[in-house]
């Protein structure tokens, strides 16, 4: 409890002591003197800033709030660019390295902020305040400008200041500001500021930054960053295979630095000359379909692509020349498996076979790069395996649990790659198929192995999967169901219209347009959509009455849904078909009411289309498709 007559700082907390030391001592009458320079500045009203500085000249590097900050700090907060410009004329050097109480220069101020031309103006005035960061915590060294701009998500402010810090400041040596710039330039794609600084100095590629995390690990982390991180459709891939990028492997070094001070958008000369293409393209009469063809998107893409390939190319000359102390420190080994958990393909495949006794990884867990590609349904990671001479010997490891890498493929996954497949019963086919698959390129005796808890890999995998096989068994149901009423309706219907034809009998029983072309295609319409509707309810009534174990989902069940939703499909088509014909038939082709209604007609068949046609193409595919595995894999290591 605060006693009456116990003075509390402002901000300031009792029970916190701690942060008492980021107030100056509270004198009332000192800052109240400010408040008017203070109201000035912050409303942008340099006249009355002006006057009150002529006042007291001594107020332009005076602390005027409780934070420690000068009028200049208060400016830039403020974000009045022409009242920054103004004070920095007025003072000088020395001025503008005063810092608050958190340790910030005004150049500091703007890289929360991102005022690119405050920064501007006062490094004109002072070139060293590049080299001033945010003091940290504790024994930490400092975080420079260059650093803290990019941290905050300011590109072009970030490429200023990195071509006027010294790379002194940015060695490992000097703290962890080169590091952390690297692996910031990477998380927020400035790749090229994270390319020229791997090359001037390749040690920071297992240097740790403030959070202790290598820029090699951070490039694990960023699928974006290649291509097995794009799920683009087949157009888009084509497109983007016929973009070319020139390498930027004969840059030197200077060349690079040279680029980004003098570039005006501080962007690397390679990324200018493909987004000055684009933009000539879009000038020409076919910029529409351009941009509906996402062109610059898809440049901008394989850019970003070519950089980190060889951002990966320099990083594996690093790993190949340290020791495995340096490694382990270097977060080598934990990058490999982030980048497995993430799918990053090309990491992984590039890493090891620049040195191939990365291959022998372990996780925490004991856990080798194969049995965690497992762990993740890696399939493409996995695929691997299929390209080595020594896969007899992996499958044989066993983690600190005794599991094997078959009873991984019965554990549930730990990535989300599971989550991208429509259906609950789609995804225990897929887990199904990462099963068998595992279960092929084994020993028989590894089937049998038990692990800490005395279970099989079979039977792992059916205790670990029944949640998800009792939902795929009920979204099954749920759809047999939807569609049985479908197919019902439509038989009901189509066998009454074969009966009750367009036109009518004649006194002989049979129809009057017996001998029209028209009439033939309505009866020949009709019966189609009757039989498959007939079918389909057949192949529903199958999935409703199955006993859906877990090999019916591997095959049985996907078979016979495909079956139903195809017939389903084409009695609906051929349903409409009839309809059409039978109403030429009764209205006459001449009559005005017929184009629009038959082309009303085509609705029901495109929504069913937009609906289930996707299902039916994915279950298809996963069924009798040529699989997510690359069993032809070429030997790589």
């Amino acid at each position: 409890m605060i006693a009456p007559d116990q003075k509390v700082e402002p901000g300031s907390s009792s029970n916190n002591p701690g942060r008492q030391n980021l107030f100056n001592t509270w004198n009332a009458d000192y800052y109240m003197g400010y408040a008017p320079l203070h109201k000035a500045l912050q409303s942008g009203d340099w006249n009355s800033a002006k006057e009150f500085l002529k006042l007291q000249p001594n107020s332009k590097t005076a602390k005027i709030t409780t934070l420690g900050k000068t009028a200049l700090h208060v400016s830039v907060e403020a974000g009045h660019v022409h009242i920054v410009e103004a004070l920095v004329e007025l003072m000088s050097e020395d001025d503008l390295e005063l810092q608050d109480n958190f340790g910030d220069t005004a150049l500091v101020e703007t890289t929360y902020s991102g005022q690119y031309k405050m920064a501007e103006c006062m490094l004109r005035k002072n070139k060293k305040l590049v080299s001033m960061g945010r003091a940290r915590s504790g024994n930490e060294s400092q975080m420079l400008p260059v650093v803290l701009a990019l941290s905050n998500g300011y590109i072009k402010m970030a490429r200023y200041l990195y071509s006027l810090t010294p790379l002194e400041d940015l060695f490992p040596e000097n703290g962890r500001s080169g590091s952390t710039l690297c692996t910031q330039a990477i998380y927020t794609r400035a790749l090229d500021i994270a390319l020229d600084l791997i090359r001037r100095y390749p040690r920071l590629v297992l240097a740790p930054d403030k959070e202790s995390f290598s820029p090699l690990y951070a490039l694990a982390s960023m699928k974006y960053a290649f291509p097995s991180g794009h799920r683009l459709v087949f157009w888009k891939r084509w497109i983007s295979s016929c973009i070319h990028i020139q390498s930027a492997n004969g840059t030197t070094t200077n060349e690079v630095h040279l680029i980004i001070q003098k570039d005006e958008g501080r962007q690397s000369d390679a990324e200018k000359t493909n987004k000055s293409s684009v933009q000539a393209l879009l000038r020409r009469p076919f910029s529409k379909l351009i941009k509906l063809l996402d062109m610059e998107h898809l440049c901008e893409m394989k850019l970003v692509h070519e950089q980190s390939h060889e951002l990966l190319r320099l990083m594996c000359k690093e790993i190949l020349i340290t020791d495995e102390e340096g490694r382990a420190e270097g977060n080598v080994y934990r990058a490999i498996f982030r980048s497995i958990k993430e799918g990053v393909f090309e990491f992984v495949h590039d890493v090891v076979k620049a040195n191939p006794d990365l291959l022998w990884s372990f996780d925490g867990d004991s856990r080798n790069i194969f049995s965690y590609a497992v762990l993740c349904r890696q399939a493409k990671i996995f695929s691997l395996i299929y390209g080595l001479d020594v896969k007899n010997n992996m499958v044989y490891d066993r983690d600190n649990y005794r599991n094997n890498i078959l009873h991984m493929a019965g554990m549930p996954p730990v990535s989300i790659m599971l989550n991208r497949i429509p259906g609950a019963a789609l995804q225990m086919q897929r887990e199904l198929q990462w099963f068998k698959e595992v279960e092929s390129i084994v020993h028989p005796k590894v089937k049998e192995v038990v692990n800490n808890d005395d279970m099989t890999p079979r039977e792992l995998f059916t205790k670990n999967h029944k949640d998800l096989m009792k939902e795929g068994e009920t979204w099954m149901k749920d759809t047999s169901t939807s569609c049985t009423v479908v197919a019902a309706l439509i038989i009901t219907i189509m066998f009454a219209a074969a009966f009750t034809v367009p036109g009518g009998n004649n006194d002989n029983g049979l129809p009057i347009f017996f001998n029209k072309k028209l009439f033939r295609l309505f009866i020949i319409a009709d019966s189609l959509s009757l039989f498959s509707s007939a079918s389909s309810v057949l192949m529903f009534m199958g999935i409703l009455t199955s006993r859906y174990a877990e090999e019916d989902f591997f095959k049985s069940l996907p078979t016979k849904m495909i079956i139903g939703l195809s017939t389903l499909f084409f009695s609906i088509a051929t349903m409409m078909i009839a309809f059409s014909t039978g109403l030429l038939l009764m209205l006459g082709e001449e009559s005005w009411m017929v184009i629009p209604v038959i082309s009303l007609a085509s609705i029901p068949v495109t929504l069913f289309v937009l609906m289930q046609f996707p299902l039916l193409v994915d279950m298809y595919i996963s069924t009798y498709g040529p699989g997510i595995f690359d069993r032809k894999m070429k030997r790589w290591l």
